[in-house]
This record gives C-alpha cells, sequence and structure tokens, in this order.
C-alpha cells in the first residue's frame, strides 16, 4: 500500500517521495502516502505545490502581495454572516452541551464523595446505585458524541463546507488561480 524500506509500491526502484523541494516550495504529488512511514521531505515524484511555513513563523522576509491578499480573504470570510452563523450554530450546541456533562460529572462525584450511604444502596443483586451512576457517565458521553456528529450533520456541516468552498475560491482568485 505504502512506499517503506526504500520499496516503491509499484515495484519499481528506489525510494519513492511525495516531496520534492524546488526552491523555498516542495511540491506534493501522493495524497495518500503514508510519510510517517517513510520520513518527511525526502526528494520524489511531484504534482501540486505545498507552501512552505509562513515567513512570520520562520523569521524570514515578509509574505508576498498574493500571500496577504489571500490573508485578507480569510478575515473577510471570518466577519462574513455565514461563517457567524456556522460559529453560532456550534456554540448554541456547545456550550449547554459541556454545561450539561461538566454539572453531571460534578454531581457524580460530589455524590460520591459526600453520600456514600447513597451511593452504596443496591439495586439489583450487587449492582448498586454507584455503579449505575458510573455506567451512566459512560452512556451520557457516548450519547453526547452522537448529539454531537447528529447536530453537525444537520446543521452545520453543509453551510461549513460551502464556505470553505467560497473561501478557497476566493482565495485562489486572490493568489491568480495558482493552488
Amino acid at each position: 500500500m505504502h512506499a517503506s524500506n526504500d520499496r516503491s509500491c509499484e515495484g519499481g526502484a528506489g525510494h519513492e517521495s511525495p516531496f520534492e523541494k524546488t526552491g523555498d516550495r516542495y511540491l506534493y504529488g501522493d495524497p495518500w502516502y503514508d510519510a510517517l512511514a517513510s520520513g518527511w521531505g525526502e526528494s520524489g515524484g511531484a504534482a501540486e505545490l505545498v507552501t512552505p511555513v509562513p515567513a512570520a513563523r520562520t523569521g524570514g522576509p515578509e509574505p508576498a502581495d498574493g500571500a496577504v491578499a489571500a490573508g485578507q480573504v480569510y478575515l473577510e470570510v471570518q466577519r462574513s454572516a455565514a461563517f457567524q452563523e456556522v460559529r453560532s450554530r456550534y456554540r448554541r450546541f456547545v456550550v449547554p452541551a459541556v454545561a450539561g456533562f461538566f454539572v453531571w460529572y460534578v454531581a457524580y462525584v460530589v455524590a460520591a464523595t459526600t453520600a456514600p450511604g447513597l451511593m452504596a444502596r443496591p439495586v439489583v443483586g450487587a449492582v448498586n446505585v454507584a455503579m449505575l451512576a458510573g455506567l451512566g457517565q459512560f452512556l451520557s458521553t457516548f450519547l453526547l458524541t452522537w448529539a454531537y456528529a447528529r447536530h453537525a450533520r444537520l446543521r452545520r456541516d453543509r453551510a461549513a463546507l460551502e464556505l470553505r468552498w467560497e473561501t478557497q475560491e476566493l482565495a485562489r482568485s486572490v493568489r491568480g488561480g495558482a493552488a
């Protein structure tokens, strides 16, 4: 499936890598390449450009005008009503969910430490209230995960993907069509 130990997937000789250094940029070929198995940044095949680390992080020269203009696109998108709506939908679910789960967790811990008699009360056979509440913690975690995934799928994913598509198109047009 992937190249490792200097063997190619197609049976060719030598080591193949998705990266090829050209000047200050890397060319990237295969998106399914397993870089962890064979290393990062080795020379090999090429297809599309991968931008280097921004100059602000490396301490190098200032970014080109195209990079600044592309950054402006992202700032404009961040201020847009569509982006604010996606973030608002996210917050309207996450804030109450986190608060509710935190209260439920703290209630369990407080009850376990301050009311050991209540928690030790048998329910069925050797199963007591503490065991049921502990299992309820696991169950509520899975239910919260399911509810989050469902909420994202029904209320945010489509809008976020459309916003992402529009952002990529705007950034591509600002950069002059390269990407």
